[in-house]
């Protein structure tokens, strides 16, 4: 069993407690035994002592164990959990400290109560397992978990940013595009710019960006399908990473890279960066002010502003997660992305975030989502369109969805467009509001008629709406939650 060495005292202390209550002896009977002192003893067992040898020996001799069982690092059948925990990457690459939690409290929990702890810690493994989550799927959820707990929004990038454009002499109603961005790369940091060869190198077709780092200077590889936009950003997040001095990064955009959640946690902040240099806050700001103050829906001055900030609907619905929280007090919303291929009534759902809650909706496996999502409708739309031959362009449609089961009420704003550089694959994504009282007061334009309003739920198979046109399976889970209910009742009526 591969254990860091840091974790090599809990392992002692786990072993030590165990083989004491399995003898059923207390602290102070093992103190009078080996002649220690029972606070030591207490240390030990908790991870934050290890002892000397004489010592050991001492501890071994009282519990009646030999020197080498004692030291090993193997752990009991009961504490097996605790030791998958310890062997894995999670304790020593996982910065608990950004979740605030004390790594030398988590390690007094562990101790505290083995047996408990080491049942719970082997069921979350489980999960793990039924889900078929990876080490990186963990790390995707802790770091996606750490932007909630932020509002996803940290101010000391947004003026690291800001202190970069006022050292390039960046007006303050001035927006970089991708050209004044790539010759930031070439001059100030020596970067080569050229083109992926797909020919060459047919497994790199779907990267969008490959950096290769060498003696002479870096290369930055560039898909060659990218849209200027897209290209922008890629040349944004590269100055992140040299800009906030972020060392361990990822080389390509194919995140099936990531060795460690450092990497993830760089690879976010410097796309933070490369967004707030972009789409500048303090143009944004004031411009999301008088789209909310109109009186009426107008998603065409939406398609506007995007156009306007040089950037995707996906980068501006994130960089608005960013400042809805802090600058308009909005903090109950959701970050969606769907992808759908033209033509198939298949819908996956490929990123989410969540501020202040847990929203609707959100990821479930193997069921259906609902078809009323406009995140969905707005797919079916593009399709269409790419279908008849026309042009596809940038679609926003919005929606106020109620959801029938707990009669929660959002505005959903989706935008949908091809996703470059994958053949007859379309991408939605949307940004969820909570309406509550207070949110509803800063948007002026939801009493429009012209703003769609539809009941909507989670999946098909937990809906209650049978006369759905929209439902394509049936409503099996809410079956058999009914179904239990029933049983329950009837168990009641027995017993009573």
């Amino acid at each position: 069993m591969a254990i860091n060495q840091d974790n090599v005292r809990l392992v002692f202390g786990l072993k030590l407690k165990q083989l004491r209550l399995d003898k059923g002896m207390s602290l102070s009977e093992l103190s009078q035994k080996s002649g220690l002192s029972i606070s030591y003893i207490n240390e030990i067992e908790k991870g934050k002592k290890y002892p000397k040898s004489d010592k050991i020996l001492a501890l071994a001799s009282a519990i009646e164990v030999d020197y080498d069982t004692l030291v090993s690092l193997k752990l009991s059948k009961r504490l097996e959990p605790i030791s998958d925990l310890l062997s894995s990457n999670i304790l020593t690459e996982l910065p608990l400290e950004l979740f605030g939690i004390d790594p030398a409290n988590l390690l007094e929990i562990l101790s505290d109560a083995p047996t408990k702890i080491s049942a719970f810690v082997g069921t979350l493994i489980e999960i793990a397992r039924n889900y078929n989550m990876s080490i990186e799927k963990f790390y995707f959820s802790a770091l996606r978990t750490y932007q909630e707990m932020h509002d996803n929004y940290f101010e000391d990038i947004e003026e690291e940013a800001e202190r970069f454009l006022g050292e390039q002499n960046v007006e303050a109603t001035q927006l970089l595009d991708e050209q004044q961005l790539e010759t930031i790369l070439k001059e100030q940091y020596g970067y080569t710019i050229e083109p992926i060869n797909e020919r060459n190198n047919p497994e790199f077709a779907t990267v969008r960006s490959l950096t290769i780092p060498n003696a002479a200077g870096t290369r930055l590889l560039i898909n060659a399908h990218l849209s200027s936009v897209q290209r922008a950003f890629i040349y944004g997040r590269e100055i992140g990473y040299l800009y906030l001095n972020l060392k361990n990064r990822l080389h390509t955009t194919a995140l099936v890279e990531a060795e460690s959640f450092e990497q993830l946690l760089n690879n976010f902040k410097a796309s933070y960066f490369g967004s707030a240099i972009i789409i500048k806050r303090s143009l944004l700001v004031p411009a999301i002010a008088d789209f909310f103050a109109q009186k009426t829906w107008q998603p065409e001055k939406l398609i506007q502003l995007i156009h306007d900030f040089n950037t995707t609907p996906e980068s501006f619905c994130y960089r608005l997660s960013n400042i809805l929280p802090r600058y308009f007090g909005i903090n109950q919303i959701f970050f969606s992305r769907f992808n759908n291929f033209v033509g198939q009534n298949l819908f996956h759902m490929t990123k989410e975030m969540h501020i202040s809650r847990k929203h609707y909706p959100h990821t479930v496996r193997d069921e259906h989502y609902c078809r009323r999502w406009v995140a969905l409708t707005i797919l079916n739309d593009l399709g269409e369109i790419i279908q008849a031959k026309q042009p596809p362009r940038i679609l926003c449609k919005a929606q106020k969805s109620t959801y029938i089961d707990t009669q929660d009420q959002y505005l959903v704003v989706s935008f949908a467009q091809p996703m470059s550089p994958t053949p007859n694959l379309n991408v939605s994504v949307s940004m969820g509001i909570y309406l509550d009282e207070q949110t509803r007061e800063k948007l002026a334009f939801l009493d429009d008629p012209s703003l769609a309003a539809r009941e909507v739920n989670q999946t098909c198979e937990r809906c209650s709406l049978f006369d759905c046109r929209e439902r394509i399976a049936a409503p099996v889970i809410l079956q058999k939650r009914h179904k239990n209910e029933e049983l329950r009742k009837a168990l009641k009526r027995m017993i009573n």
